[in-house]
């Protein structure tokens, strides 16, 4: 089995997004697009500019630094803003995304002719937050889409009753088949960014009696921004995994995204500290995604040679067994195709046997979302 360990469907950016308040949503999204490292051009001449008209400072994780700039959802993929009559413009989808949706039939085409058999949507707030949408396209296609459930973070201190029943219902009720965290959003709504701690308990141990994984989403980068080595906020957030799991030893968790690789490009390799990889819990029920096209797919030219150290690397420390595929589909479809995402990883695992890149393109994911037909 294939299995796209990070994929997504999105409904309209150009609406509410699911929130109550449209405008919350707005500021979500506009922070997220001021924060995200795609270039910026002028509309006028293509020429490159920055993020400044969205928010001042440039890459501060926190709604103050907003501006007002009638930030808006364009079409084909991208956002576009205004500042003293000039617009600007960033391409986060490509193109072909062109009424800034992505539904489960325009991905389900994307995985027949890529050959992948199984997808699981992921979450985030700017990509919208209604655990209706994703359980209506698990629905769709119940055979090639399972979906992650997302509780607001910063409703859990404020309303945990609410967010335990919430949670609930999306697995229980809404049949989707785990949950997604995204920790640097509790500092968004006046919340320190801690989620293992006494206040949060509860609603870990409604959420361990679920029996489903958890995938957790670290923001690495603009903790990285305010200071220190690359690698302090990317240990700081893998340790704070651990310590979860010493709780909850028998649910597995698996690590969105991978280990901050844009920190730690040096000229044409990666170079990931041994703190780094000393950091990870020692668990067989953790996971570490493995994409590399999305963050470096405009630095390094398919088939991303470059990676083959680091992913030989993180089967010696981790293991081919605790590695799982994901693309991020339709966002890396900016940098490669979805077939090429596929053949990338597997041209960077050639040193491994075949049954052991079968685990880290499928097989694990098959087995950690309970398809598994052994």
């Amino acid at each position: 089995m294939i299995y796209d360990g990070h994929a997504y469907c999105i409904p309209d950016l150009r609406g509410d997004g699911g929130f109550a308040d449209a405008e919350q949503f707005r500021r979500h999204l506009q922070l997220a697009i001021a924060t995200h490292f795609q270039p910026v051009w002028r509309a006028a001449d293509g020429s490159p500019a920055d993020a400044g008209g969205l928010a001042e400072p440039v890459g501060e994780w926190s709604f103050d630094s907003l501006k007002e700039s009638d930030f808006r959802a364009a079409g084909h993929g991208r956002f576009e803003w205004t500042v003293d009559g000039e617009v600007f413009v960033k391409q986060y989808m490509p193109p072909s995304v062109r009424d800034m949706a992505y539904s489960a039939e325009d991905l389900v085409a994307e995985m027949d002719y890529a050959g992948v058999d199984v997808a699981l949507l992921h979450r985030t707030p700017y990509l919208g937050i209604g655990n209706d949408f994703i359980a209506e396209c698990c629905r769709k296609f119940p055979d090639r889409i399972q979906g992650l459930a997302h509780v607001e973070e910063w409703t859990v201190r404020t309303d945990t009753d609410g967010a335990i029943r919430k949670l609930q219902d999306a697995i229980r009720g809404q049949g989707l088949h785990g949950l997604q965290i995204l920790p640097d959003h509790l500092p968004l709504y006046g919340q320190p960014e801690e989620w293992d701690t006494d206040d949060f308990a509860p609603f870990w141990d409604a959420f361990a009696e679920l029996g489903v994984p958890l995938f957790v989403t670290p923001g690495y980068t603009a903790l990285a921004a305010a200071g220190g080595t690359a690698a302090e906020p990317v240990v700081a957030r893998i340790r704070a995994i651990r310590d979860w799991m010493e709780r909850y030893p028998d649910v597995p968790v698996v690590l969105t995204h991978g280990l901050g690789w844009r920190l730690f490009i040096d000229g044409d390799r990666l170079d990931i500290p041994d703190e780094v990889y000393d950091s990870i819990p020692d668990s067989p029920n953790f996971y570490v995604q493995v994409m590399f096209a999305i963050a470096l797919g405009g630095v390094w030219d398919y088939p991303m040679e470059q990676v083959r150290p680091t992913m030989e690397a993180l089967v010696d420390r981790v293991g081919a067994e605790r590695l799982v595929w994901g693309t991020d589909i339709p966002m890396v479809m900016r940098f490669y195709t979805y077939r090429q995402n596929l053949e990338h990883i597997r041209v960077c695992s050639d040193f491994l046997p075949g049954d052991q890149v079968d685990l880290v393109v499928g097989g694990n994911m098959e087995r950690l979302m309970g398809l598994s037909r052994d």
